[in-house]
Order: structure tokens, then C-alpha cells, then sequence
């Protein structure tokens, strides 16, 4: 059985011949590599090329830092950290930290923000715990992550001495050029390579993502063997049909050209929240270009019913949803009988909380339908580590597909470099100084 189904039932499209074809041409074109931005399609292929030995090598580093730490700090921002973060929380419980004693290190995430209060927190926080560091970029210079890194690398230096901080520090950064990358191998920091045509939003199966999850605890030989799973069902050849990432594609776009210009991506278990913020990047970042693109939001149901429902179900009707439905949860909590039943709640005896939950789920589809919000269904069996890696390989495959049939390079981003160049310019970073002048007149 495939780990992801899809369900277009409630999504109110009929596919066509024509549709079909030029999905299957998209899916090709990601293949044969002769699409735009051809240099950044690495990760077609990746799950696949992944071998034995480099999970073993990022397992027995990610075991050194277990070793030598209780806590450790992954720096990174954008690609470099929401793949990481949303598998971590999916794999975690949320309540760990409530465990006397936990097996594995608590792993923290900084770089992805600014934040004076935030840094501050995490600094004094961290400093009754032992600590190592896992800094991630490509360049080394990216400003989120470098001031952090920065300030991170300073305090286990004088914690530790440079000597054991270059036990307690690795590199995940370009294989040959760059601040970081220079740095390391100055310093002698263990190091793993971000492959050149990955992006970062595509990184996640990489050593980006598989380090950090490693030294959590997290399974990631069966994460890669659910991505394996997905390569192969999405693979060039393979019938529209039974192809998950076309059909997906092929709707969300048929949708766009209705005039449905929004998608939420939701969920009716809290675990998967960060999956939808990794969704966002992804998609936000590989679509949203050339005046186009879908605008990708999300709810975390049934909270969000409370408070965005109301929108969803009468609002302006420019969205459609796109809800991960899992199967099976992993324990069982039944709704017990009591005798006064002042809540009203006794039809209920005996029910899982599950049912109420899958019930919830398919009546809000329904009323959302009913609403004029078309409906898609991407069905997971459970939450594990498998399941969550072909999960993340469907919606890669899908966005390569998807960015091909709206007419754009899903695999460029220029448009974030503009707030870089202003911010540059306010902070009068050397080389801007003409720009400098040019925005304080503006301010």
C-alpha cells in the first residue's frame, strides 16, 4: 500500500486528456532535466542515491554529539532548518520535555530570526546544559545564521577551549567555497555537504536535515526508505493514475485557473503543524514568481475552526484546502461514561477520541464544500519516520510538477534577495554605501 493517496473527490475537478499529458510532460522535463532551473534537480533522484554508508557516516557523527551533549543547537534558517524542525515535531512528543529523564539530547534551533529576546532565552537557558552546535549554510554568510553562529561558537569556545570545540561543532556547508566552509576546515569541525544542485528547500533528505534528525533520535534510514518508496511511485513513467504528485499538481493548478488563488494546507493532528510551514517555504518560494503563484497558507485543525473557520466556511471564495488525513494514531484514548453527564457528552461513551476527531474531519469537509471551498484529501496511513519521508518526497515532486505547469522556475528565488539589499544598505555594510544614502532619504 502507498504511504500518501490522494482524493480529489471533493475538489470539483474533472481531468482531462490535454491535463494528463501535460502533467506527464512536467514530470519528464524534471527527469530529463532540460526544464528551467535544470541545475537545482538533484533531489529528483536523491532518495535514491542515498547510500548505506552515508547514513552510517551522519549516524556516527550525530552518536558523538549525543555523547558528548544534552543539548544541541541546529543553526540554520529557511530550507537550512524547516525540514529539520517539521520532522522533528512530527516524530516527537510534545510533552518530552515533562520525562525525568530524557535519551536523547533536546535539540534546540537558532538563526532562523533576529531576535534579541529570543537569542538572549536560549543563551541563558542552555547555560546549566553541556552543548555542541550544528550549523548549517551554504555560504556561511547568510545573516540570520551567521550572527547566531557567531555568538553560539564564541560560548562553547570559552566553555570548552577550541580544541574541544572543534569536537563539538559540525559543518553542513558547500563542499569547496565559502566563509563557513573555510572556516571548518581552518578550525578542523567535522564536515557534510550540501550537494550543489539541492536548493534548500529541497534539502531536507540531505545531510541539512538528516544530521539534526539523527542526533534527535529520529529513524533516518527508514525517513529515506519512505522517500525511496515516493521516488518510485512518482517516477517518469508511471501512469497519471496512480502517480500521487501529478494528480495533486494537476488539480491545484486546474483550481488556480478557476480562480481559487489561495490554498490551506491543514491538519487534524497538531504534530504535523511545522509540516505545513515547511509546505510553505516550498511551495511560497518555488511558485510564487513573474506576477503568479498560489498563495500557500495553513490552519491546524480542529483549533483553527475556532478562530479562521469562520472565513474558510463564508468568506471570500478565492481558497481551496488541501487536508493530510492520517489513518491510524499511534495510542488509544477512549471517552468514558459519567453518570451525572452535565457536559452532555454520554453518546460518546466508549467512542475513541480518533472517531470524534475523523468525524470532525469529514463533517468540516463537507460544510467546506457545501461552502463553495473545494476540498483535496492527501491520505497518510500513520506518523512515523517512513511514512513522513514519503510524505515530504510527494509534495517535493508535486511542486517540481506543479511550478513546470504554472509556467515558472520552481527551483529560483530571486525576489528574496530584495529585502537583503535594503537591510544591507540600513545597516551601512561596507560596499553599500551609496544605497545607504539612497534609503535613509527614502526613510
Amino acid at each position: 500500500m502507498k504511504n500518501v493517496k490522494v482524493d480529489i473527490s471533493k475538489a470539483g475537478v474533472e481531468i482531462t486528456a490535454e491535463m494528463e499529458a501535460r502533467a506527464q510532460a512536467a514530470n519528464s522535463l524534471l527527469h530529463s532535466g532540460k526544464g528551467a532551473g535544470n541545475d537545482f534537480l538533484g533531489w529528483v533522484r536523491l532518495p535514491s542515491s542515498i547510500t548505506d554508508s552515508e547514513i552510517a557516516a551522519i549516524t556516527e557523527t550525530a552518536a558523538k554529539l549525543r555523547a558528548k551533549a544534552d543539548v544541541v543547537i541546529c543553526i540554520g534558517i529557511g530550507g537550512s532548518y524547516l525540514g529539520a524542525k517539521a520532522v522533528l515535531e512530527a516524530m516527537s512528543n510534545p510533552f518530552q520535555l515533562l520525562h525525568k529523564e530524557q535519551q536523547t539530547p533536546t535539540v534546540l534551533f537558532a538563526g532562523q530570526n533576529i531576535s534579541e529576546d529570543y537569542t538572549a532565552e536560549l543563551l541563558a537557558a542552555t547555560k546549566e546544559h553541556s552543548i555542541a552546535a550544528i550549523v548549517i549554510s551554504k555560504s556561511g554568510t547568510t545573516t540570520e545564521p551567521a550572527i547566531a553562529f557567531r555568538l553560539i561558537k564564541a560560548e562553547i569556545e570559552k566553555r570548552y577551549g577550541k580544541q574541544e570545540a572543534a569536537e563539538r561543532i559540525v559543518a553542513v556547508t558547500d563542499k569547496a567555497r565559502g566563509a563557513l566552509k573555510t572556516l571548518a576546515t581552518q578550525e578542523g569541525y567535522p564536515t557534510f555537504v550540501i550537494p550543489d544542485d539541492v536548493g534548500g528547500r529541497y534539502s531536507v533528505l540531505t545531510p541539512v536535515g538528516l544530521l539534526p534528525l539523527a542526533v534527535a533520535g529520529v529513524d533516518i534510514a527508514a525517513l529515506v526508505r519512505g522517500a525511496q518508496e515516493m521516488e518510485q511511485a512518482t517516477a517518469e513513467g508511471v501512469p497519471f493514475a496512480e502517480n500521487p504528485s501529478a494528480i495533486y499538481a494537476t488539480v491545484r493548478n486546474a483550481l488556480y485557473a478557476s480562480g481559487k488563488k489561495i490554498e490551506i494546507l491543514g491538519s487534524y493532528e497538531p504534530k504535523l503543524q511545522y509540516i505545513n510551514e515547511w509546505w510553505k517555504q516550498l511551495y511560497g518560494e518555488s511558485e510564487g514568481k513573474q506576477g503568479k503563484g498560489i498563495f500557500p497558507a495553513s490552519v491546524t485543525l480542529t483549533a483553527d475552526l475556532h478562530s479562521m473557520g469562520q472565513y474558510i466556511q463564508e468568506g471570500e471564495r478565492t481558497l481551496f484546502e488541501t487536508i493530510i488525513s492520517v489513518a491510524r494514531p499511534a495510542s488509544k484514548v477512549v471517552i468514558e461514561a459519567d453518570s451525572e453527564n452535565l457536559d452532555g457528552l454520554n453518546y460518546l461513551a466508549g467512542k475513541r477520541i480518533s472517531e470524534v476527531n475523523r468525524m470532525a474531519e469529514l463533517g468540516v469537509q463537507l460544510a467546506h464544500v457545501d461552502g463553495g471551498v473545494p476540498n483535496l484529501r492527501v491520505e497518510i496511513p500513520e506518523i512515523s519516520a517512513e511514512v513522513i519521508g514519503s510524505l515530504l518526497y510527494f509534495f517535493e515532486k508535486a511542486c517540481g510538477i506543479s511550478g513546470y505547469l504554472l509556467g515558472v522556475n520552481p527551483f529560483d528565488q530571486p525576489g528574496v534577495e530584495a529585502y537583503k539589499k535594503n537591510m544591507f544598505a540600513l545597516l551601512e555594510k561596507p560596499g553599500y554605501e551609496e544605497a545607504t544614502k539612497a534609503i535613509k532619504a527614502r526613510l
